[in-house]
């Protein structure tokens, strides 16, 4: 089979992968994977297949470090390589931003000088990718291998010609690029903010000063064992929050076409910020509003998206919203809150999940409602441009969508 035959490029040589450069599978002989000896002072970057998926176009953060045993039973790929999920969520690309290790269940390509790139290669198993995940679909192990991915076989146009083709989508993935981490720097500055206030305690007062470093009056509170503004209040995170808990359909009643609801099982769904659509759900049980807070409470516990409409949720999660409509500062905290499960989602290992009671019990500081409104007022021009942002990728994903298999199949050309 060949991925891209049509009668606008006959005039491309049809090549096997195999012939375009060397492909690897990562290393991670040591089992278990998660043992912390692993990590335990790490200094070299590990991804998995999670953070691939989420990646636009490269790769360039990382949760996870090896240190000298870990580097040892594992590799170190350069910055560049192609990074090809062959296990779990199959066949997604992204390119490595710096130097880092991956495991066995990712293939690492390196092109072959003058006859391609890795990124012209990310965009051709972009064109192939439902392809490929079709060809597994319903098999016994959701997985690829090497011989598999080597025998495909593609018209490529000439080595100039592949680059104007990835200069076109590259610059749509460029500004998606840029937008993201615009997005990220304003929530940087809206988490800093909420630091600065809520857990400096340094607001600003009547006189617009900040109110612990202005010598504003603290009292002592025995929950918290630490001093806290006078006449602020402690509570649980049910008196602030709407929660739900989220609960898988009934039956087998999902779906990757479109029908029913929007479903989000848990974090694997996760993007950034906002949960990519993977499923849908003809049996929809629990439900989440556009703009809620979803919440992972299942391993690992903690991690934070925004419903992007509403959408039903599985057992990996629970959907969150203010009580007194300032968001801005529930997702401040759950912010500050996902740093205490951090903490024990540690080196490698994990805590399996967090109960509703658990939940709903969760100490948290309650301030005056002036101060949450001028909060909400400040950080919300902040989520509306990261919002807006994010629709303007939706927008430039769907034209790179929609060019990309004209460009792949010679029907649209580049001058």
């Amino acid at each position: 089979m060949i991925f891209n035959d049509s009668k606008y490029n006959t005039d491309w040589e049809i090549k096997p992968l195999e012939r375009l450069g060397n492909f690897k599978r990562g290393k991670s002989k040591h089992r278990p994977r998660n043992d912390k000896r692993l990590f335990e002072n790490g200094q070299f970057p590990l991804i998995q297949t999670g953070e691939i998926r989420e990646a636009n176009l490269y790769i360039n953060s990382h949760n996870a470090r090896y240190n000298d045993f870990g580097l040892k039973q594992s590799k170190m790929w350069s910055t560049n390589t192609l990074c090809i999920t062959i296990a779990a969520n199959i066949a997604e690309t992204a390119l490595l931003g710096y130097e880092m290790c991956f495991p066995d269940s990712v293939v690492g390509f390196n092109a072959t000088e003058d006859e391609t790139t890795e990124l012209y290669i990310h965009y051709i198993f972009v064109y192939i990718k439902k392809a490929i995940q079709n060809r597994t679909l319903g098999s016994i192990q959701d997985n690829i291998n090497i011989d598999y991915l080597t025998s495909l076989k593609f018209r490529m146009p000439s080595f100039s010609y592949q680059q104007k083709i990835a200069k076109v989508l590259s610059t749509l993935d460029a500004k998606i690029e840029l937008n993201n981490r615009i997005n990220k720097e304003l929530e940087a500055m809206a988490k800093t903010l909420y630091d600065y206030w809520f857990v400096q305690f340094d607001f600003p007062n009547e006189n617009g000063k900040p109110y612990k470093t202005s010598g504003g009056k603290m009292v002592y509170n025995k929950e918290l064992k630490r001093d806290v503004p006078n006449g602020w209040e402690v509570g649980v995170l049910s008196d602030i929050s709407n929660i739900t808990m989220g609960q898988s359909p009934k039956g087998k009643s999902y779906n990757s076409v479109g029908k029913g609801s929007i479903f989000f099982q848990g974090s694997t769904d996760f993007g950034w910020r906002f949960p990519k659509v993977r499923q849908f759900t003809t049996s929809p049980t629990r439900f989440a509003k556009k703009g809620d807070i979803l919440l992972s409470v299942r391993a690992p516990v903690g991690t934070l998206n925004v419903a992007i409409k509403d959408c039903c949720i599985g057992r990996g999660l629970a959907a969150l919203n203010s009580k007194s409509n300032t968001g801005s500062y529930l997702f401040g905290i759950m912010q500050n809150l996902k740093q205490i499960f951090d903490r024990r989602n540690v080196s490698g290992t994990t805590f399996g999940s967090i109960t509703k009671d658990d939940l709903y019990s969760l100490k948290v500081i309650i301030p005056k409602e002036n101060l949450l409104i001028k909060f909400h007022q400040k950080v919300s021009t902040f989520d509306n441009l990261i919002v807006k942002n994010h629709k303007e990728n939706q927008q430039l994903t769907e034209l790179r969508d929609w060019l990309l298999p004209m460009l792949m199949n010679g029907q649209v050309r580049v001058k």
